[in-house]
């Protein structure tokens, strides 16, 4: 295996990459203002009730489940670049139109519900696209490196967004304050447009330059790709179960820190804004702790970290006393996940052929995405019949399991990033031999 050398500052000389780097960053700010501003809108008003906004973010998710499978056949039909700038300029029409019918006296539930499922939908392709795109600008040593900078981006946010959203919000109400946010996809979208590295084009989906196959039939050799790779099967477990698990505990964190722990709404959101200076710091470090100690070592460390995290929360005291535990167990569940995100989502890049990066990004998606709502549901259903303290300790438990996928793979070997799969002969070997689908199908998307 050619080794490869680690990159120090080479990204920053490189323009179009800037210009993905300052789309990202700008979109992601506008991003962490709707994310208050939308439910406040409903809230504040359209006097929403507490099931109506539960829909809201229903119908916003529901996208993900429905199309993430399809947009990746079709952003490997596609040049990725389009499918990005229309995106953005969707997303930022989409989002325009609600401070336009409040303006005008006639918003309504309805329209939030429309705006949330469209722009869904729209950040769907551009997701699949967006993950699909990066290996095409730059070079396959460079991944790591690039997704650690877009990940800065989108830790930042994370940080300062919900903030500055809250202030925007104040003074010039919910509605208005979304403006922000479709200027901000406006912004990418230019950004985006002034890239100049041209993609190379879309290979026909048959190797060999036959007639293009069906959408089903190339859907399937996305599957096939993922879960024939014992690595991405590996990753795929891994995040999927851990997934469930911290759905499962986070759908009821905020209820057992108010409820059992006794802490106040100011002391809560001081100790979730710390968690993400966890993941800043990971998205800073990412680069070097893989290029040091190896991409599976780096993964298996990170993965690992996440349940002990979880326990910690679990059986933090009551009152003031609990803050450092949470504290601590916040900055360790931020660097954590990022790590992991970093490290994964840039060796499956790295791995996967350039004509297949589209389904290999949906179908590891929606494998990883699918067992949130699931998680969500088991972790309210157990902490309403068995008591909130005990559903975090089980879900501290399962979300420690989660690391094994990792460890019991060809993965935890790995020390570079592997060279591309040699395409031809694996998609023959895939065609007699598709892994049971019945097999368990395994932290961005978070990844």
């Amino acid at each position: 295996m050619r080794r490869l050398a680690w990159p120090t500052g080479g990204l920053w000389r490189h323009p179009d990459f800037l210009k993905l780097w300052s789309a990202e960053t700008v979109s992601q700010f506008g991003t962490q203002v709707s994310l208050l501003a939308l439910p406040l809108a409903a809230v504040i008003v359209l006097d929403a009730t507490a099931f109506q906004v539960a829909a809201l973010g229903t119908v916003e998710f529901l996208p993900f489940i429905l199309f993430t499978l399809p947009a990746g056949v079709w952003v490997d039909r596609l040049p990725r670049r389009p499918i990005l700038i229309a995106g953005d300029f969707g997303r930022a029409a989409l989002l325009a139109s609600i401070p336009v019918a409040y303006l005008t006296g006639n918003l309504t539930l309805g329209q939030l519900y429309v705006v949330g499922f469209l722009t869904g939908t729209c950040t769907v392709f551009f997701d699949v696209a967006y993950q699909s795109y990066l290996p095409a600008l730059v070079e396959r040593e460079q991944i790591i490196d690039g997704n650690s900078k877009l990940e800065i981006s989108r830790s930042s946010a994370q940080i300062a967004g919900p903030g500055f959203g809250g202030l925007l919000v104040q003074a010039f109400t919910a509605p208005y304050a979304i403006l922000a946010d479709a200027a901000s996809f406006v912004g990418s979208g230019v950004f985006i447009f002034r890239i100049r590295k041209q993609e190379p084009r879309p290979e026909e989906a048959a190797v060999g330059g036959l007639e293009r196959t069906s959408i089903w039939t190339e859907l399937k050799e996305g599957l096939r790709f993922v879960l024939g790779n014992p690595n991405l099967r590996a990753q795929a477990g891994c995040t999927a179960t851990s997934n469930f698990f911290s759905q499962f505990t986070f759908a009821i964190i905020i209820v057992f820190l108010v409820r059992t722990l006794g802490l106040s709404p100011g002391v809560i959101g001081l100790v979730i804004s710390l968690g993400s200076i966890g993941a800043l710091v990971a998205a800073l470090t990412a680069t070097r702790i893989s290029g040091r100690f190896g991409i599976g070592p780096t993964t298996i460390v990170s993965a690992s970290l996440f349940g002990p995290s979880v326990l910690l929360i679990a059986v933090a005291p009551t009152g003031n006393r609990a803050i450092p535990v949470l504290v601590f167990a916040q900055l360790v569940i931020g660097f954590s996940v990022v790590a992991y995100n970093i490290v994964q989502v840039s060796y499956r890049q790295a791995i996967c052929p350039p004509r297949l990066q589209g389904r290999m990004n949906s179908v590891m998606r929606f494998i990883v995405w699918g067992t949130i709502p699931l998680g969500s549901l088991a972790g309210g259903a157990l902490g309403s019949s068995i008591g909130l303290r005990q559903t975090m300790v089980l879900g501290a438990i399962g979300g420690g399991m989660a690391v094994f996928w990792i460890i019991f793979s060809p993965q935890r070997h790995l020390r570079e990033m592997p060279e591309p799969v040699d395409e031809e002969p694996h998609v023959t070997e895939l065609g007699a031999a598709l892994p049971g689908m019945s097999d368990p199908l395994p932290a961005d998307d978070a990844a």
